[in-house]
This record gives structure tokens, C-alpha cells and sequence, in this order.
């Protein structure tokens, strides 16, 4: 028992100590916990034969996260999806693996040993493109979409690519096999519901097993989770979901068929439950930690004397394999219409293999279809790729991404014909819902956005607006600014808000500024630049969700509208002493201790004017509603004493 407890400490402490270090380099967890493995095997050699044992049980990983995977397909998010998903994510795949194969035949290989070397390198590596675009803020773009649709293919690839390598088996490995488990077979039974069964009996079987966890998952699963969820703890709920995951795993083993085929078709039934969250929030750590386990073990089991005596080849596999597939990467872009910089994005983010590609190997080498030595030279090139992806996307940042927006700041702004009474500076959520309130009522205004593809937007929907930079003086003389009355700043960059504020108070003194404030720094950098109006962007949302909150909570119409008032009023008392520590602060951070302090005190007397009864006087705000009766707070205290 000792050397199991001492063996997994090991294998915890690396991975917490390489992972978070891994991420901070921006080189992902995947390659953290590949980095851990490499370390404790190969190189210090705290692990050694037990390596290939673990790797089995963390395996069970793989099945977890295909489960989850299931869940996430929802039938409607597919068919929203479908262009991208069987049009892009299908051909990236099937072009890559042809032309994967067409070149591993070319070296010698057989046309079996080729197909599954293709499917391998068809995937790439969902967890370190999707952590990277959060990262990055790249989600949303569209390169990022069309990126994420191909991974989600190529996560929904993997289910037939498994039932598809046993079909790939060589037979001289599959006869040395079955002399090694003749040899096994006296110390050890392996349990199955089809052996020695005809064709068609096994075929009724696998039927009744699919069957039985696609009814079962519809049918019977929400009765079940609702029992359990009426006993109100979640170690039970917990327990159910690994129950189910864990008994159609095994179900699908004792038919022959892959226990991840069978996850995966329980998730994608369980899709639509209002379950799914919750099977999700139980499964997630237990897949994580099972993961991390499997690539651990994978690091662990790298051996570098395959990859010194065979360096030069693994370097040119891998770089091969990843000119490939950016090869047909960008031809799809092309194909598919994917302009500027998120046509170079698809491309560098998904030329990399992916964790799924250790998998397969390891299912490849347990179902006879490829040699183990091959298979080491293949986990190194797919670990190398895996290594190089954060160049590309450093490559991205710096090389490809400042060519695109030079080019993008080479347009020329806008020649502008007409000028109004209020220059509006930003068109993105704020600035048209500004916009739109004056023009509904007959205000002249001039809008000026540096996005050009915000303007395109705008004018799709018939709204005027010109490309350019707000910022330029030119372009404010040609809008019309020394005639203007008013002028709008709901530009999101802060510091350029701050430049244009300044250099218009300074300039044109006439002219009234009205700016949006991102947080209360802004507000302050606003108002000191000579904004004669600013508002937080969030301020009066966030009061009128607030207000809301207390109603819902059982607070009366009437007293939450007074509290909401005594919050805006107490703030107001404090506004201008918090402006005056912040501006006489010469630090580079302006919130300093005395800063902090100030608003500590408002904390304190917002909280005492709380607890007051106003029966003084009533906002305006406050006179739509009837007041509760006399003594209302008190009974409201006496019911907070009592719930306590």
C-alpha cells in the first residue's frame, strides 16, 4: 500500500508543480502534464514499470471526456452549425488524411498502416487551440469559429476512427497477440457476452446493447436522476453519474464494441436533459484528473533514446505533417471565403496533432494495427507539434496579425458630406442606442467609427456612419466639430477616449462633452481631461438589476425604489472627496491607501443610511408607488431576527 501512496504522489506533485507553469508560459495544461511525465520517467526515473498499468485506468479518462462531448452536441446547435462543421471540419479531415496516406504509401507503407497514421494526424489539439483563443480573446472571431467547428468535427470523428482501426488490424501482429493471450489466458478470463457466438447473434446483441442505452438514456434516466436528486446530496449525484458512465463503458466492452462509442451515444442522448449541467459539473473533475493522468503516463513513457538515434526523422515528420495540414487549411479557407488574418488563424491554429492523436495510437497498438516502434515515433512527433503551437500563435501576434491591420488602417477614411449638431465618436452597443434616441427625434448627427467593419454593419441596416478615426483632427474639422453643440465619446479604447476628450476641451471649449466611463478609473481620467457629462457603462443596468433583486427577495416596490435612491444619493455625497484623492495622488496607481480609505467610510455610511426610514420625502422615482404601511421596517427587522 506504501508504494501505491508514494507512486501517486509523485505523479500529483508533477503535475502540480509543471502545469501551472505551463500555462503561464502559455504552453497549455496538455503540455504541462506531458513536460511532468517526461520528467519523472525519462529523466529523473522516479517511475518506471507501472507506467504502462496507470495508463490503462487513466484511459477511462478518454471515456469521460467523450461523455461530455456528447452533451455538448445539442441537436439544434449542430443544425445551426452544419455548413461549417460537415463542410470545413469534414473535409479537413478526410483531405488530410488522403493526402497523409497518399504519402506514407509513397514510403512503403501499407495502405492499412497508412489510413491509421492518417487518422491520426486528420486531429489537433482541442484543449490547447480552445484554452489559447480564451486566452487570446480570439473565441469570437471569425477564424476562432471556424476553428472551433473543425475541432468540434474532429471530436465527433474520433467515434467512428475508433470503430474503424480494429478493422485495420495487421495480421502477423494480431497472430503474435493471440499467442500472448493464449499464454495469459490460464491466469486470466476475460469477460464477454458474444464470444463463441454465430454472426447474426452477435449483431442482435450489439443491436440490443445500442439499444438499450439510447431507450434507457431517454426513458429512464430523468425518473432516475430525479429520485436521486430528491435525497439532496450531491456525493449520491455524483455517484450516479460515474455509475453511468462506468456501467455503459462495461456494457459496451462485454459486446465488443469501444466503451467511448457507447459514452458518447449516452451524452448525445442526454443532451437536451435538464440534467445535463449537473452531469457535467460531477464528470469534469474526475475526466480532468484521469486526463492529465493518461498524458502524464504518456510523457512518462517517451523513450529518448528512439528519439536521439531517430532525431532527424521525427523533426522532418513532424514539420511534414504540419506543412500538410496548413496546406489544407488554407486551401478551405479560400474555398470557404475566410478573409484577412482569420484565414492565417485557422490555418497556424489547427496545424498541430492533437492529445487525441495519443490515444488513438495507444488503441491502435492494443488492436494490432500498429508496431510499438512506430507508434513511439509517432507519440514524438505528435508531442513536438504539440510543443511548436505556441510559436505559431506567437507568429500570429507578431508577424501576421500587424500586417493585416496595417493594411486595415490603410483605408482611407470616409469623405464626409454633411455635418450635424452632435458628433457621435463610436458606434458599437452604446454609441447607436445614443444615436438611435436622437435621430428618432429629429437631432443631426455625424458618426465616426475606426472599425470598418462596424460601418459596414451600420449602413446594412441603414444607418449613416463614416469610417475614421475619431482622434484625427482633419476628420473632426471635416465632420463639422466647430459648429457642433455636442459631442458623444463611446470608443472603447480608454486611453484614446481620454486623448480625444482632452484635445477637444482644449481646442473647441464650446463644445459639451457626453463620454461613457468603462469603471470608475475612467470616469475620474474623464472628468479630469474636462468631460462636462460621464457615465459608467454599467451604472444604471446594475441599479435597476439591484432594485429588481430586493423585490424579488419579498423588499417592497416602494421601499426597494427608496433604497435604490438612498444608494444614488449617498454616492453622490462621497463623488466629489473620492475625485479629489484620486487626483491629488501622484503615484502611478491612484487608489491608494487614503483613496481606499474614503471609500471605506462611503461603504460605512452607505450601510447606516440604509437602515433609516425615510418618511421625509420621496424621489420622483419613488411616487409611482403605493408606500407600505407605517412600521413596515420594523416588522421587516423582527422577520430578519426571526429567520435567523
Amino acid at each position: 500500500m506504501t508504494v501505491y501512496f508514494i507512486q501517486a504522489f509523485i505523479y500529483l506533485c508533477a503535475a502540480v508543480v509543471a502545469v501551472p507553469i505551463a500555462k503561464r508560459l502559455g504552453l497549455g495544461s496538455v503540455l504541462g502534464y506531458l513536460i511532468a511525465g517526461v520528467v519523472i520517467g525519462p529523466v529523473v526515473g522516479l517511475v518506471g514499470d507501472e507506467t504502462l498499468a496507470i495508463q490503462h485506468f487513466a484511459e477511462f479518462g478518454v471515456v469521460m471526456m467523450l461523455f461530455l462531448v456528447g452533451l455538448e452536441l445539442e441537436p439544434k446547435m449542430l443544425w445551426d452549425m452544419r455548413h461549417r462543421l460537415l463542410g470545413l471540419g469534414g473535409l479537413q479531415v478526410g483531405l488530410t488524411t488522403v493526402v497523409v496516406m497518399a504519402i506514407a504509401m509513397a514510403l512503403g507503407l501499407g495502405w492499412t498502416l497508412a489510413l491509421a497514421i492518417g487518422l491520426i494526424f486528420s486531429l489537433s489539439s482541442t484543449a490547447i487551440v480552445l484554452q489559447t483563443f480564451n486566452e487570446k480573446g480570439l473565441a469570437k472571431t471569425e477564424g476562432g469559429r471556424n476553428a472551433f467547428s473543425v475541432l468540434l468535427f474532429q471530436d465527433i470523428a474520433v467515434i467512428p476512427m475508433l470503430a474503424l482501426i480494429p478493422l485495420l488490424a495487421l495480421p502477423e501482429l494480431v497472430a503474435k497477440a493471440q499467442q500472448l493471450a493464449q499464454q495469459a489466458a490460464e491466469h486470466h478470463e476475460e469477460l464477454s457476452l458474444v464470444e463463441g457466438l454465430p454472426g447474426w447473434g452477435y449483431a442482435l446483441v450489439v443491436i440490443g446493447a445500442i439499444a438499450a442505452v439510447v431507450v434507457g438514456g431517454h426513458f429512464l434516466s430523468r425518473p432516475l436522476f430525479r429520485f436521486v436528486a430528491s435525497a439532496g446530496l450531491r456525493e449520491i449525484f455524483t455517484a450516479t453519474a460515474l455509475m453511468l458512465v462506468i456501467g455503459i463503458a462495461a456494457l459496451m466492452s462485454l459486446v465488443g464494441l469501444s466503451p467511448a462509442l457507447g459514452t458518447f451515444l449516452a451524452g448525445v442522448v442526454l443532451a437536451n436533459s435538464e440534467f445535463r449541467h449537473e452531469l457535467e459539473s460531477n464528470i469534469e473533475p474526475f475526466k480532468g484528473l484521469l486526463l492529465g493522468l493518461f498524458f502524464i503516463t504518456v510523457g512518462a513513457g517517451i523513450d529518448f533514446s528512439v528519439l536521439f538515434s531517430n532525431v532527424g526523422m521525427v523533426v522532418a515528420i513532424t514539420l511534414g505533417v504540419m506543412a500538410v495540414k496548413a496546406t489544407v487549411l488554407f486551401v478551405l479557407a479560400l474555398i470557404f471565403r475566410v478573409k484577412g488574418s482569420d484565414r492565417y488563424l485557422l490555418t497556424l491554429s489547427l496545424a498541430q496533432a492533437g492529445e487525441f492523436g495519443f490515444v488513438l495510437l495507444s488503441y491502435s497498438v492494443q488492436n494490432h494495427v500498429l508496431p510499438a516502434g512506430i507508434a513511439q515515433v509517432l507519440s514524438l512527433v505528435v508531442a513536438i507539434s504539440m510543443f511548436l503551437t505556441p510559436g505559431l500563435f506567437i507568429f500570429f501576434d507578431k508577424v501576421v496579425l500587424p500586417r493585416f491591420e496595417a493594411k486595415s488602417n490603410e483605408r482611407e477614411a470616409d469623405k464626409i458630406d454633411e455635418t450635424g449638431a452632435v458628433i457621435i465618436a463610436g458606434i458599437g452597443r452604446f454609441g447607436q442606442i445614443v444615436n438611435r434616441l436622437l435621430v428618432a427625434n429629429g437631432v443631426k448627427t455625424v458618426v465616426l467609427d475606426h472599425e470598418a467593419g462596424q460601418i459596414d454593419n451600420m449602413r446594412a441596416i441603414k444607418i449613416k456612419s463614416y469610417y475614421g478615426d475619431a482622434t484625427r483632427p482633419d476628420l473632426l474639422h471635416t465632420a463639422g466639430i466647430e459648429d457642433a453643440k455636442l459631442l458623444v465619446i463611446a470608443i472603447d479604447d480608454q486611453e484614446r477616449a481620454v486623448e480625444l476628450t482632452e484635445y477637444v476641451k482644449h481646442t473647441y471649449p464650446h463644445i459639451r462633452i457626453l463620454a461613457r466611463a468603462y469603471d470608475r478609473g475612467h470616469h475620474y481620467a474623464l472628468r479630469f481631461a474636462g468631460a462636462d457629462f460621464i457615465i459608467s457603462e454599467t451604472y444604471h443596468s446594475a441599479l435597476t438589476l439591484g432594485t429588481q433583486a430586493m423585490k424579488e427577495l419579498g423588499i417592497h416596490p416602494f421601499r426597494a425604489e427608496q433604497l435604490r435612491q438612498t444608494f444614488v444619493e449617498t454616492e453622490a455625497k462621497s463623488k466629489e472627496a473620492l475625485y479629489q484623492a484620486w487626483k491629488d495622488n501622484t503615484e502611478e496607481s491612484k487608489f491608494n491607501a487614503t483613496y481606499r480609505d474614503l471609500f471605506m467610510q462611503l461603504e460605512e455610511a452607505l450601510s447606516n443610511e440604509m437602515k433609516a426610514d425615510r418618511h421625509d420625502k420621496h424621489a420622483s422615482s419613488e411616487r409611482g408607488w403605493t408606500p407600505p404601511p407605517k412600521g413596515y421596517i420594523d416588522v421587516i427587522a423582527e422577520m430578519q431576527k426571526d429567520q435567523d
